[in-house]
Protein backbone atom coordinates (compact mmCIF):
# COMPACT_ATOMS: atom_id res chain seq x y z
CA UNK A 1 0.00 0.00 0.00
CA UNK A 2 3.00 2.02 1.24
CA UNK A 3 4.43 1.58 -2.72
CA UNK A 4 1.32 2.59 -4.57
CA UNK A 5 0.89 5.66 -1.92
CA UNK A 6 4.55 6.36 -2.66
CA UNK A 7 3.82 6.55 -6.77
CA UNK A 8 0.84 8.75 -6.63
CA UNK A 9 1.43 12.52 -7.45
CA UNK A 10 -0.95 14.97 -5.83
CA UNK A 11 0.05 17.81 -8.32
CA UNK A 12 -0.31 15.77 -11.44
CA UNK A 13 -3.68 14.31 -9.86
CA UNK A 14 -5.38 17.44 -9.36
CA UNK A 15 -3.83 19.43 -13.02
CA UNK A 16 -5.17 16.20 -14.57
CA UNK A 17 -8.54 16.14 -12.82
CA UNK A 18 -8.64 20.04 -13.76
CA UNK A 19 -7.65 19.82 -17.44
CA UNK A 20 -10.90 16.95 -17.91
CA UNK A 21 -13.50 19.27 -16.36
CA UNK A 22 -11.87 22.17 -18.53
CA UNK A 23 -12.33 19.81 -21.52
CA UNK A 24 -15.60 18.45 -21.04
CA UNK A 25 -17.38 21.80 -20.27
CA UNK A 26 -15.98 23.49 -23.19
CA UNK A 27 -16.87 20.68 -25.58
CA UNK A 28 -20.11 20.12 -23.81
CA UNK A 29 -20.15 24.51 -24.14
CA UNK A 30 -19.35 24.26 -27.85
CA UNK A 31 -21.13 21.06 -28.79
CA UNK A 32 -24.22 23.07 -27.46
CA UNK A 33 -23.64 26.69 -29.11
CA UNK A 34 -22.76 24.95 -32.33
CA UNK A 35 -26.16 22.73 -32.48
CA UNK A 36 -27.84 26.47 -31.28
CA UNK A 37 -26.38 28.19 -34.23
CA UNK A 38 -26.26 25.39 -36.76
CA UNK A 39 -30.72 25.41 -36.56
CA UNK A 40 -30.78 29.13 -36.59
CA UNK A 41 -28.52 29.26 -39.95
CA UNK A 42 -30.44 26.55 -41.46
CA UNK A 43 -33.78 28.06 -40.74
CA UNK A 44 -32.45 31.45 -42.03
CA UNK A 45 -31.58 30.33 -45.02
CA UNK A 46 -34.55 28.02 -45.76
CA UNK A 47 -36.62 31.27 -44.98
CA UNK A 48 -34.19 33.30 -47.67
CA UNK A 49 -34.87 31.42 -50.15
CA UNK A 50 -38.23 30.93 -49.55
CA UNK A 51 -38.32 34.79 -49.51
CA UNK A 52 -36.02 35.06 -53.04
CA UNK A 53 -38.15 32.50 -54.84
CA UNK A 54 -41.40 34.39 -54.01
CA UNK A 55 -39.71 37.59 -55.36
CA UNK A 56 -38.36 36.05 -58.48
CA UNK A 57 -41.91 34.15 -59.18
CA UNK A 58 -43.95 37.88 -58.37
CA UNK A 59 -41.39 39.21 -60.94
CA UNK A 60 -41.51 36.34 -63.29
CA UNK A 61 -45.68 36.59 -62.84
CA UNK A 62 -45.46 40.27 -63.77
CA UNK A 63 -43.66 39.76 -67.11
CA UNK A 64 -45.99 36.86 -67.85
CA UNK A 65 -49.07 39.28 -67.54
CA UNK A 66 -47.17 42.02 -68.87
CA UNK A 67 -46.43 40.12 -72.14
CA UNK A 68 -49.81 38.95 -72.65
CA UNK A 69 -51.15 42.65 -72.49
CA UNK A 70 -48.25 43.27 -75.46
CA UNK A 71 -49.29 40.42 -77.04
CA UNK A 72 -53.39 41.67 -76.56
CA UNK A 73 -52.52 44.50 -77.94
CA UNK A 74 -50.56 43.60 -81.19
CA UNK A 75 -54.13 40.75 -81.76
CA UNK A 76 -56.67 43.94 -81.74
CA UNK A 77 -54.17 45.96 -84.27
CA UNK A 78 -54.13 42.62 -86.06
CA UNK A 79 -58.01 41.66 -85.88
CA UNK A 80 -58.43 45.30 -86.98
CA UNK A 81 -56.61 45.47 -90.30
CA UNK A 82 -57.67 41.27 -90.82
CA UNK A 83 -55.13 38.47 -91.46
CA UNK A 84 -53.03 38.55 -94.44
CA UNK A 85 -53.70 42.61 -95.02
CA UNK A 86 -49.79 42.99 -94.13
CA UNK A 87 -50.99 44.33 -90.32
CA UNK A 88 -49.97 40.86 -89.13
CA UNK A 89 -46.47 40.95 -90.30
CA UNK A 90 -45.78 44.48 -89.35
CA UNK A 91 -46.99 43.67 -85.92
CA UNK A 92 -45.24 40.53 -85.68
CA UNK A 93 -41.56 42.60 -86.71
CA UNK A 94 -43.04 45.09 -84.33
CA UNK A 95 -43.79 43.09 -81.30
CA UNK A 96 -40.44 41.45 -81.87
CA UNK A 97 -37.95 43.68 -82.39
CA UNK A 98 -39.13 46.51 -79.37
CA UNK A 99 -38.39 44.28 -76.80
CA UNK A 100 -35.81 41.06 -76.06
CA UNK A 101 -38.66 38.96 -74.20
CA UNK A 102 -38.89 36.46 -77.08
CA UNK A 103 -36.88 34.20 -79.44
CA UNK A 104 -39.95 34.51 -82.11
CA UNK A 105 -42.99 36.05 -83.34
CA UNK A 106 -45.28 34.28 -85.81
CA UNK A 107 -49.10 34.95 -86.49
CA UNK A 108 -51.37 31.98 -87.35
CA UNK A 109 -54.84 31.75 -89.13
CA UNK A 110 -58.29 30.01 -87.61
CA UNK A 111 -56.65 27.09 -89.97
CA UNK A 112 -52.92 26.51 -88.27
CA UNK A 113 -51.48 27.93 -90.87
CA UNK A 114 -48.70 30.46 -90.74
CA UNK A 115 -49.33 33.76 -92.44
CA UNK A 116 -46.46 36.25 -90.94
CA UNK A 117 -42.99 35.63 -88.32
CA UNK A 118 -40.16 37.59 -87.09
CA UNK A 119 -37.68 36.71 -87.66
CA UNK A 120 -38.42 35.13 -90.74
CA UNK A 121 -38.99 31.69 -90.94
CA UNK A 122 -39.00 30.49 -94.10
CA UNK A 123 -39.35 26.82 -92.75
CA UNK A 124 -42.61 27.33 -91.59
CA UNK A 125 -44.14 30.36 -93.39
CA UNK A 126 -47.39 29.47 -95.13
CA UNK A 127 -46.91 26.11 -93.38
CA UNK A 128 -50.35 24.82 -91.62
CA UNK A 129 -48.86 23.98 -87.92
CA UNK A 130 -49.08 20.32 -86.78
CA UNK A 131 -48.19 21.02 -82.82
CA UNK A 132 -50.53 20.73 -79.57
CA UNK A 133 -50.06 24.02 -78.75
CA UNK A 134 -51.54 25.27 -82.02
CA UNK A 135 -54.00 22.70 -81.79
CA UNK A 136 -54.94 24.16 -77.97
CA UNK A 137 -54.39 27.83 -79.02
CA UNK A 138 -57.12 27.56 -82.25
CA UNK A 139 -59.66 25.04 -79.56
CA UNK A 140 -59.64 26.45 -76.92
CA UNK A 141 -59.45 30.96 -78.81
CA UNK A 142 -58.15 32.38 -75.36
CA UNK A 143 -55.11 33.40 -73.96
CA UNK A 144 -52.53 30.49 -73.44
CA UNK A 145 -49.07 29.88 -72.25
CA UNK A 146 -48.14 26.16 -73.39
CA UNK A 147 -46.12 23.38 -71.78
CA UNK A 148 -42.46 22.81 -73.40
CA UNK A 149 -42.54 20.96 -77.00
CA UNK A 150 -40.44 20.47 -80.03
CA UNK A 151 -41.72 23.32 -82.83
CA UNK A 152 -41.17 22.51 -86.30
CA UNK A 153 -37.92 24.39 -86.42
CA UNK A 154 -36.35 21.84 -84.06
CA UNK A 155 -36.47 23.87 -80.75
CA UNK A 156 -37.25 23.10 -77.71
CA UNK A 157 -40.10 25.90 -76.84
CA UNK A 158 -42.79 27.16 -74.85
CA UNK A 159 -45.53 29.36 -76.49
CA UNK A 160 -47.71 32.63 -75.16
CA UNK A 161 -50.53 33.08 -77.50
CA UNK A 162 -53.31 35.70 -77.76
CA UNK A 163 -56.29 35.06 -80.11
CA UNK A 164 -57.40 36.76 -83.16
CA UNK A 165 -60.59 38.39 -83.22
CA UNK A 166 -62.34 40.92 -86.33
CA UNK A 167 -64.23 43.69 -85.35
CA UNK A 168 -67.38 41.79 -85.16
CA UNK A 169 -66.03 39.20 -83.25
CA UNK A 170 -65.17 36.35 -86.14
CA UNK A 171 -62.24 34.42 -84.64
CA UNK A 172 -59.25 34.99 -86.86
CA UNK A 173 -56.52 33.24 -85.60
CA UNK A 174 -53.74 33.77 -82.81
CA UNK A 175 -50.81 36.12 -82.38
CA UNK A 176 -47.84 33.62 -80.67
CA UNK A 177 -44.63 34.53 -78.82
CA UNK A 178 -42.23 31.84 -78.32
CA UNK A 179 -39.23 31.44 -75.88
CA UNK A 180 -36.37 28.95 -77.25
CA UNK A 181 -35.78 26.95 -73.78
CA UNK A 182 -32.61 26.04 -74.42
CA UNK A 183 -31.08 28.95 -76.20
CA UNK A 184 -30.42 32.54 -73.91
CA UNK A 185 -33.93 33.77 -73.22
CA UNK A 186 -35.77 36.35 -71.01
CA UNK A 187 -35.76 33.68 -68.40
CA UNK A 188 -31.87 33.89 -68.57
CA UNK A 189 -32.29 37.95 -68.16
CA UNK A 190 -34.70 37.39 -65.26
CA UNK A 191 -33.32 34.73 -63.43
CA UNK A 192 -29.84 34.14 -64.23
CA UNK A 193 -27.94 36.76 -62.15
CA UNK A 194 -27.93 35.31 -58.72
CA UNK A 195 -25.87 36.71 -55.72
CA UNK A 196 -24.10 33.74 -54.09
CA UNK A 197 -21.28 31.98 -55.80
CA UNK A 198 -21.37 28.82 -53.37
CA UNK A 199 -23.33 26.64 -55.38
CA UNK A 200 -26.52 28.60 -54.96
CA UNK A 201 -28.76 28.23 -58.02
CA UNK A 202 -31.88 28.48 -58.77
CA UNK A 203 -34.38 27.08 -61.57
CA UNK A 204 -37.96 27.34 -62.88
CA UNK A 205 -40.62 24.22 -63.21
CA UNK A 206 -43.54 24.23 -65.61
CA UNK A 207 -47.26 22.96 -63.76
CA UNK A 208 -46.04 18.95 -65.29
CA UNK A 209 -42.70 18.97 -63.69
CA UNK A 210 -40.56 19.64 -66.47
CA UNK A 211 -37.36 21.89 -66.11
CA UNK A 212 -38.29 25.10 -67.97
CA UNK A 213 -34.98 26.76 -66.64
CA UNK A 214 -31.88 25.25 -65.22
CA UNK A 215 -28.49 26.66 -64.92
CA UNK A 216 -27.44 23.15 -66.61
CA UNK A 217 -28.53 24.11 -70.39
CA UNK A 218 -28.93 20.37 -71.07
CA UNK A 219 -31.49 19.73 -67.96
CA UNK A 220 -34.14 21.99 -69.94
CA UNK A 221 -37.09 19.86 -70.77
CA UNK A 222 -36.18 16.89 -68.06
CA UNK A 223 -38.77 15.98 -65.85
CA UNK A 224 -37.72 16.39 -62.01
CA UNK A 225 -41.11 15.45 -60.32
CA UNK A 226 -38.85 13.04 -57.86
CA UNK A 227 -37.84 15.88 -56.06
CA UNK A 228 -40.25 16.68 -53.31
CA UNK A 229 -39.76 20.00 -54.07
CA UNK A 230 -40.77 19.92 -57.48
CA UNK A 231 -44.00 18.17 -56.59
CA UNK A 232 -45.19 20.57 -54.04
CA UNK A 233 -44.40 23.82 -56.39
CA UNK A 234 -46.03 21.99 -59.34
CA UNK A 235 -49.27 21.97 -56.81
CA UNK A 236 -49.41 25.48 -56.41
CA UNK A 237 -47.69 25.24 -52.87
CA UNK A 238 -44.87 27.54 -51.80
CA UNK A 239 -42.56 27.06 -48.98
CA UNK A 240 -38.70 25.89 -47.80
CA UNK A 241 -37.83 22.26 -47.11
CA UNK A 242 -34.20 20.25 -47.04
CA UNK A 243 -33.54 18.40 -50.21
CA UNK A 244 -30.97 16.35 -52.40
CA UNK A 245 -30.19 17.46 -55.60
CA UNK A 246 -29.60 15.52 -58.64
CA UNK A 247 -25.87 15.48 -57.49
CA UNK A 248 -26.79 14.14 -54.48
CA UNK A 249 -26.11 17.27 -52.67
CA UNK A 250 -27.80 18.29 -49.42
CA UNK A 251 -29.74 21.68 -50.22
CA UNK A 252 -31.90 24.12 -48.27
CA UNK A 253 -34.64 25.48 -50.88
CA UNK A 254 -37.49 27.78 -51.00
CA UNK A 255 -40.02 27.36 -53.41
CA UNK A 256 -42.89 29.60 -54.83
CA UNK A 257 -45.66 29.49 -57.92
CA UNK A 258 -46.24 31.69 -60.45
CA UNK A 259 -49.70 32.08 -60.61
CA UNK A 260 -49.87 33.61 -63.98
CA UNK A 261 -48.45 30.27 -65.49
CA UNK A 262 -49.01 27.38 -62.85
CA UNK A 263 -45.23 27.42 -63.16
CA UNK A 264 -42.65 27.40 -60.09
CA UNK A 265 -39.56 28.97 -59.06
CA UNK A 266 -36.93 26.99 -56.97
CA UNK A 267 -34.37 28.65 -55.10
CA UNK A 268 -31.30 26.56 -53.20
CA UNK A 269 -28.25 26.70 -51.28
CA UNK A 270 -26.12 24.06 -50.41
CA UNK A 271 -25.93 23.40 -46.57
CA UNK A 272 -22.22 23.12 -46.20
CA UNK A 273 -22.13 26.77 -47.99
CA UNK A 274 -24.75 27.52 -45.21
CA UNK A 275 -22.91 26.18 -42.66
CA UNK A 276 -19.56 27.48 -43.72
CA UNK A 277 -19.55 30.34 -41.39
CA UNK A 278 -20.84 28.22 -38.56
CA UNK A 279 -17.03 26.69 -38.76
CA UNK A 280 -15.32 29.59 -38.83
CA UNK A 281 -17.15 31.19 -35.56
CA UNK A 282 -16.35 27.65 -33.45
CA UNK A 283 -12.44 28.12 -34.64
CA UNK A 284 -12.65 32.19 -33.79
CA UNK A 285 -14.35 31.04 -30.14
CA UNK A 286 -11.82 28.11 -29.68
CA UNK A 287 -8.80 30.54 -30.43
CA UNK A 288 -10.31 33.17 -28.04
CA UNK A 289 -10.78 30.63 -25.24
CA UNK A 290 -7.27 29.69 -25.47
CA UNK A 291 -5.25 32.25 -23.24
CA UNK A 292 -7.72 32.53 -21.01
CA UNK A 293 -7.62 28.61 -20.74
CA UNK A 294 -4.18 27.88 -20.75
CA UNK A 295 -3.63 31.15 -18.38
CA UNK A 296 -6.28 29.30 -15.92
CA UNK A 297 -4.05 25.88 -16.63
CA UNK A 298 -1.26 27.37 -15.52
CA UNK A 299 -3.21 29.08 -12.07
CA UNK A 300 -4.06 25.64 -11.63
CA UNK A 301 -0.71 24.35 -11.59
CA UNK A 302 0.72 26.91 -9.60
CA UNK A 303 -1.99 26.14 -6.42
CA UNK A 304 -1.28 22.41 -6.98
CA UNK A 305 2.21 23.09 -6.37
CA UNK A 306 1.46 24.94 -3.07
CA UNK A 307 -1.23 22.35 -2.25
CA UNK A 308 0.87 19.32 -2.83
CA UNK A 309 4.17 20.78 -1.33
CA UNK A 310 2.74 21.18 2.02
CA UNK A 311 0.92 17.79 2.30
CA UNK A 312 3.93 15.90 1.00
CA UNK A 313 5.87 17.60 4.43
CA UNK A 314 2.84 16.85 6.34
CA UNK A 315 3.31 13.13 5.15
CA UNK A 316 6.91 13.14 5.85
CA UNK A 317 6.33 14.36 8.87
CA UNK A 318 3.42 11.73 10.23
CA UNK A 319 5.72 9.23 9.20
CA UNK A 320 8.33 10.27 11.76
CA UNK A 321 6.21 11.69 14.75
CA UNK A 322 4.51 10.18 17.60
CA UNK A 323 0.75 9.96 17.55
CA UNK A 324 0.32 13.31 19.60
CA UNK A 325 1.98 14.96 16.63
CA UNK A 326 0.62 13.04 14.11
CA UNK A 327 -2.96 14.27 15.36
CA UNK A 328 -1.64 17.89 15.32
CA UNK A 329 -0.55 17.94 11.91
CA UNK A 330 -3.69 16.38 10.91
CA UNK A 331 -5.65 19.09 12.40
CA UNK A 332 -3.57 21.81 10.58
CA UNK A 333 -5.30 20.20 7.23
CA UNK A 334 -8.37 21.52 7.61
CA UNK A 335 -7.42 24.71 5.11
CA UNK A 336 -6.54 22.31 2.26
CA UNK A 337 -10.61 21.90 1.72
CA UNK A 338 -11.13 25.68 1.57
CA UNK A 339 -7.96 26.07 -0.94
CA UNK A 340 -9.40 22.85 -2.93
CA UNK A 341 -12.87 24.53 -3.00
CA UNK A 342 -11.18 27.75 -4.01
CA UNK A 343 -8.62 26.06 -6.86
CA UNK A 344 -12.52 24.27 -7.93
CA UNK A 345 -13.72 28.01 -8.45
CA UNK A 346 -10.83 29.21 -10.24
CA UNK A 347 -11.66 26.53 -13.03
CA UNK A 348 -15.10 27.49 -13.04
CA UNK A 349 -15.08 31.26 -13.64
CA UNK A 350 -12.54 30.55 -16.48
CA UNK A 351 -15.65 29.09 -18.05
CA UNK A 352 -18.09 31.50 -17.52
CA UNK A 353 -17.86 33.13 -20.49
CA UNK A 354 -19.15 29.80 -22.22
CA UNK A 355 -21.95 29.12 -19.25
CA UNK A 356 -23.30 33.11 -20.56
CA UNK A 357 -23.02 32.25 -24.06
CA UNK A 358 -24.69 29.12 -23.28
CA UNK A 359 -27.25 31.35 -21.50
CA UNK A 360 -28.06 34.13 -24.18
CA UNK A 361 -28.38 31.10 -26.59
CA UNK A 362 -30.99 29.09 -24.60
CA UNK A 363 -32.92 32.70 -23.61
CA UNK A 364 -33.07 33.25 -27.98
CA UNK A 365 -34.58 29.61 -28.46
CA UNK A 366 -37.15 30.31 -25.94
CA UNK A 367 -38.23 33.67 -26.62
CA UNK A 368 -40.15 35.51 -29.90
CA UNK A 369 -37.79 37.40 -31.55
CA UNK A 370 -40.37 40.00 -33.13
CA UNK A 371 -42.06 40.55 -29.82
CA UNK A 372 -39.71 39.05 -26.86
CA UNK A 373 -42.34 38.12 -25.42
CA UNK A 374 -41.77 34.07 -24.18
CA UNK A 375 -42.69 31.60 -27.37
CA UNK A 376 -44.65 27.92 -27.16
CA UNK A 377 -41.12 26.55 -25.87
CA UNK A 378 -40.95 29.34 -22.82
CA UNK A 379 -44.53 28.81 -22.15
CA UNK A 380 -43.75 24.91 -21.93
CA UNK A 381 -41.15 25.77 -19.25
CA UNK A 382 -43.16 28.12 -17.55
CA UNK A 383 -46.02 26.07 -17.27
CA UNK A 384 -43.67 23.04 -15.88
CA UNK A 385 -42.35 25.46 -13.38
CA UNK A 386 -45.88 26.91 -12.36
CA UNK A 387 -46.98 23.21 -12.21
CA UNK A 388 -44.17 21.75 -10.20
CA UNK A 389 -44.39 24.45 -7.99
CA UNK A 390 -48.27 23.79 -7.58
CA UNK A 391 -49.17 27.62 -7.89
CA UNK A 392 -52.87 28.59 -8.84
CA UNK A 393 -52.90 30.68 -11.86
CA UNK A 394 -54.96 32.48 -14.22
CA UNK A 395 -55.16 32.40 -18.11
CA UNK A 396 -56.12 35.03 -20.39
CA UNK A 397 -55.89 34.06 -24.47
CA UNK A 398 -55.78 36.69 -26.75
CA UNK A 399 -56.40 37.62 -30.30
CA UNK A 400 -56.34 40.17 -32.27
CA UNK A 401 -59.44 40.50 -34.59
CA UNK A 402 -59.49 41.09 -38.60
CA UNK A 403 -55.64 40.73 -37.98
CA UNK A 404 -55.22 39.20 -41.92
CA UNK A 405 -57.13 42.71 -43.22
CA UNK A 406 -54.28 44.83 -41.60
CA UNK A 407 -51.83 42.74 -43.32
CA UNK A 408 -53.81 42.50 -46.54
CA UNK A 409 -54.34 46.23 -46.72
CA UNK A 410 -50.96 48.09 -45.23
CA UNK A 411 -48.82 45.07 -45.48
CA UNK A 412 -46.47 42.27 -43.31
CA UNK A 413 -44.21 44.79 -41.97
CA UNK A 414 -47.24 47.41 -40.34
CA UNK A 415 -49.07 44.00 -39.06
CA UNK A 416 -45.45 43.10 -37.37
CA UNK A 417 -45.55 46.41 -35.94
CA UNK A 418 -49.16 45.87 -34.36
CA UNK A 419 -48.00 42.48 -33.15
CA UNK A 420 -45.16 44.11 -31.56
CA UNK A 421 -47.85 46.73 -30.30
CA UNK A 422 -49.95 44.47 -28.64
CA UNK A 423 -46.92 43.31 -26.58
CA UNK A 424 -45.42 46.42 -25.35
CA UNK A 425 -49.21 47.45 -24.07
CA UNK A 426 -49.29 43.54 -22.26
CA UNK A 427 -46.07 44.72 -20.69
CA UNK A 428 -47.09 47.85 -19.35
CA UNK A 429 -50.70 45.96 -18.05
CA UNK A 430 -48.96 43.52 -15.98
CA UNK A 431 -46.62 42.68 -13.61
CA UNK A 432 -43.04 41.39 -13.50
CA UNK A 433 -43.89 37.97 -12.36
CA UNK A 434 -46.28 37.43 -15.16
CA UNK A 435 -45.64 35.07 -18.06
CA UNK A 436 -46.44 36.61 -21.60
CA UNK A 437 -46.29 34.69 -24.62
CA UNK A 438 -46.88 34.55 -28.31
CA UNK A 439 -48.08 31.79 -29.57
CA UNK A 440 -49.28 32.50 -32.78
CA UNK A 441 -48.93 35.01 -35.38
CA UNK A 442 -51.68 37.25 -33.96
CA UNK A 443 -52.69 34.96 -30.83
CA UNK A 444 -51.14 35.46 -27.31
CA UNK A 445 -51.73 33.77 -24.00
CA UNK A 446 -50.87 35.70 -20.07
CA UNK A 447 -50.44 33.29 -17.37
CA UNK A 448 -50.92 35.30 -14.00
CA UNK A 449 -49.76 33.62 -10.75
CA UNK A 450 -51.20 34.06 -7.61
CA UNK A 451 -54.79 35.81 -9.07
CA UNK A 452 -58.23 34.31 -9.01
CA UNK A 453 -60.48 34.12 -12.07
CA UNK A 454 -62.47 37.50 -10.96
CA UNK A 455 -59.16 39.44 -10.72
CA UNK A 456 -57.96 37.99 -14.44
CA UNK A 457 -61.60 39.31 -15.63
CA UNK A 458 -60.68 42.56 -14.24
CA UNK A 459 -56.70 42.84 -16.21
CA UNK A 460 -58.16 41.34 -19.29
CA UNK A 461 -60.70 44.42 -19.65
CA UNK A 462 -58.25 46.74 -18.58
CA UNK A 463 -55.91 45.90 -21.59
CA UNK A 464 -58.90 44.87 -23.65
CA UNK A 465 -59.50 48.98 -23.20
CA UNK A 466 -56.05 50.02 -23.13
CA UNK A 467 -55.65 48.13 -26.76
CA UNK A 468 -58.78 49.79 -27.66
CA UNK A 469 -57.95 53.46 -27.24
CA UNK A 470 -54.16 53.03 -28.43
CA UNK A 471 -53.81 54.74 -31.72
CA UNK A 472 -51.04 51.99 -33.31
CA UNK A 473 -49.36 53.92 -36.27
CA UNK A 474 -50.60 53.93 -39.94
CA UNK A 475 -53.41 51.20 -39.40
CA UNK A 476 -55.07 53.43 -35.99
CA UNK A 477 -57.41 51.66 -33.83
CA UNK A 478 -57.49 47.56 -33.47
CA UNK A 479 -59.92 45.67 -31.09
CA UNK A 480 -58.86 42.19 -29.55
CA UNK A 481 -60.86 38.99 -28.12
CA UNK A 482 -60.33 37.75 -24.62
CA UNK A 483 -60.88 34.50 -23.12
CA UNK A 484 -60.33 33.59 -19.57
CA UNK A 485 -59.89 30.78 -17.16
CA UNK A 486 -58.04 29.56 -14.29
CA UNK A 487 -56.12 26.35 -13.21
CA UNK A 488 -57.32 24.87 -10.81
CA UNK A 489 -60.45 26.55 -10.89
CA UNK A 490 -61.93 25.70 -13.93
CA UNK A 491 -60.00 22.67 -14.85
CA UNK A 492 -57.71 20.78 -12.17
CA UNK A 493 -55.05 20.01 -15.55
CA UNK A 494 -53.18 23.18 -16.82
CA UNK A 495 -53.62 22.68 -20.43
CA UNK A 496 -56.99 21.79 -20.35
CA UNK A 497 -57.49 24.99 -18.33
CA UNK A 498 -55.52 26.57 -21.03
CA UNK A 499 -58.01 24.95 -23.78
CA UNK A 500 -61.05 26.42 -21.68
CA UNK A 501 -59.37 29.96 -22.24
CA UNK A 502 -59.33 29.52 -25.85
CA UNK A 503 -63.22 28.28 -25.70
CA UNK A 504 -63.84 31.33 -24.11
CA UNK A 505 -61.54 33.38 -26.66
CA UNK A 506 -63.67 31.74 -29.92
CA UNK A 507 -66.73 32.52 -27.72
CA UNK A 508 -65.86 36.19 -27.88
CA UNK A 509 -65.71 36.24 -31.40
CA UNK A 510 -68.53 34.46 -32.09
CA UNK A 511 -70.71 36.59 -29.85
CA UNK A 512 -68.89 40.02 -31.98
CA UNK A 513 -65.33 40.55 -30.54
CA UNK A 514 -63.74 43.28 -28.73
CA UNK A 515 -65.07 41.61 -25.39
CA UNK A 516 -63.58 39.71 -22.72
CA UNK A 517 -65.88 36.02 -21.80
CA UNK A 518 -64.62 34.17 -19.41
CA UNK A 519 -64.60 30.43 -18.91
CA UNK A 520 -65.85 30.04 -15.27
CA UNK A 521 -69.13 32.35 -15.68
CA UNK A 522 -70.04 30.42 -19.11
CA UNK A 523 -70.29 27.31 -17.04
CA UNK A 524 -71.96 29.34 -13.90
CA UNK A 525 -74.64 30.37 -16.07
CA UNK A 526 -75.48 27.04 -16.92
Amino acid sequence: MRKIAKHLNLQRLIVGLAILSAGVMLANAVFAAYQVQREQLINNALESNRVYAHKLAQTTHNFLVSTQQQLEYSARAIGAGGIGSGVDSAEAHRLQSQTNAFNSVVVVDNQGRVTASSPTLPQIDGQVLSSLANSLAIASRAPLVSNPYVSATGKLVLTISQPIFDPSGGYQGYISASIHLKEPNVLHTLLGTHYYRDGSYLYVVGQDGKLLYHPEPDRVGESALKNEVVKAVSRGEAGAMPTINSHGVHMLAGYAPIPAVHWGIVSQRPVEATLRPLTRLMNTVLLNAAPLGILSLLLIWVVSRRISRPLWQLASTAQNSDVSQAILTVTAVDTWYYEADELQKAVLISFNAFNDRIGRLDQAVLTDPLTGLLNRRGLERALGFLSNSGTRFAIIALDIDHFKKVNDRHGHEVGDGVIAGVADLMRQNSRAEDVLCRIGGEEFLLLLPDVSAETAEFVAERLRRSIHDHAFPIVGSITVSMGVSHFPETHEDADHAIRQADKALYKAKGEGRDRVVSYRRRRADR
